[in-house]
């Protein structure tokens, strides 16, 4: 059976960045598929691509994505590595591993070596109100956190995560 990675990113010492780890928190209180592991990764990019080494067909990163949009907005990317650029960042600095970043050590890691990376990946992001320092989400971040989980709930249906046709969706509450 294909299986499939969820995984919250954030630093919940910035306000909404900790959208994540709290939608990771949710669902692991939620009956899942059994081929599908839910982890709550938080800032520790590196032990993601670890992670990843253990086979995943699909990644699902959950995490705070500004876009532009109203705070509380959801968006569900198909993510195909298109202008992958760490930014000059070292792979290996776990304090700002993007997805470009964790692919390209994950790359690293299965190199000369049965591993592969996940097929797919898909990023469902909730535009932020605030990434200052602070603990707690906005109100309209925390507000999302359920829809993100039925969000998600509905990605992993029948077993393989699915997206509209366009690559990039936003939905407000």
């Amino acid at each position: 059976m294909k299986r499939t990675l969820v995984a919250g990113i954030g630093n919940i010492f910035l306000h909404d960045d900790g959208f994540g780890v709290e939608t990771a928190r949710l669902l692991t209180e939620r009956p899942l598929p059994e081929h599908v592991e839910v982890v709550d990764i938080g800032v520790r990019g590196v032990h993601l691509a670890y992670q990843l080494l253990d086979g995943y067909d699909t990644l699902v990163l959950v995490d705070a994505t500004a876009r532009g949009e109203a705070p509380g907005t959801l968006y569900t990317i198909e993510y195909d590595g298109s202008g992958a650029d760490t930014g000059g960042v070292p792979a290996i600095d776990g304090h700002r591993m993007t997805p470009d970043a964790v692919l390209a050590l994950l790359d690293t890691l299965c190199a000369g070596t049965d591993g592969q990376p996940p097929r797919r990946v898909l990023i469902v992001g909730c535009e932020p109100a605030s990434v200052d320092e602070g603990i707690g989400l906005s109100t309209p971040v925390a507000d999302a956190v359920p829809r993100a989980v039925q969000l998600i709930e509905q990605l992993l249906r029948d077993g393989e995560p699915s997206v509209a046709p366009a690559s990039t969706r936003g939905e407000t509450g």
